[in-house]
């Protein structure tokens, strides 16, 4: 992957919602933890790469990357018992709620433990087991029924798995996570090309 292709996902958030860059009116929405950041740059990244690599094959067509909605969530969301934090992250969760309903984006894509956690709240999602629940499996199971049950004429949240992409210490971690994340890419590609009438994305 080219470095022009990284750095058009480097940017850094803070520790409670932000904007970080992007356009609420697009369909794709990325949501991160704020202590994670670099998870644009090192995952997304790659997943997007690969997406406009599927959808060029496809359609010869490219998405305009730089208008994909970016934001971060809070980053202790659920961890320690805090009547504060706990009344922030509420004020939070109806002004993401708000917003969606507004906007309507049709891919709302997170990361990880915490931002799932907090989306699971915005949608008002049983049951509520809290962050612990969100194993690298029923993180996985739930980014395959999300793929299965796509409906454009919805929101779509899509949870991604967390997964280190550096520091491997065998070849063969280097491959599974390639792996893992080209098939992630091809599954949302098929979705975005099945939909490409919809979704008002191209360059």
């Amino acid at each position: 992957m080219s470095s022009s292709v990284l750095n058009n996902y480097s940017t850094y958030v803070v520790d409670k919602m932000k904007i970080v860059s992007g356009n609420k009116d697009c369909p794709i929405w990325l949501l991160v933890n704020p202590k994670h950041y670099h998870d644009i740059h090192d995952i997304w990244a790659l997943i997007m790469y690969e997406i406009q690599d599927k959808v060029y094959r496809k359609l010869h067509a490219r998405i305009d990357s730089r208008n994909i909605f970016m934001m971060s969530a809070f980053s202790d969301i659920g961890r320690v018992p805090n009547a504060l934090i706990e009344a922030e992250v509420a004020k939070e969760i109806v002004m993401l709620r708000k917003s969606i309903l507004e906007h309507q984006p049709k891919l709302l894509i997170t990361f990880g433990t915490i931002t799932n956690e907090f989306v699971r709240r915005v949608f008002d999602i049983t049951p509520n087991n809290g962050p612990k629940y969100w194993s690298t499996s029923n993180l996985g199971d739930e980014f395959e029924r999300s793929i299965a049950n796509f409906d454009i004429s919805r929101t779509n949240w899509i949870p991604l798995i967390r997964r280190a992409t550096k520091s491997y210490k065998h070849n063969k971690d280097w491959t599974d996570n390639e792996s893992h994340y080209h098939d992630v890419a091809t599954k949302i590609a098929d979705r975005i090309i099945e939909n490409k009438d919809s979704l008002k994305i191209w360059i």
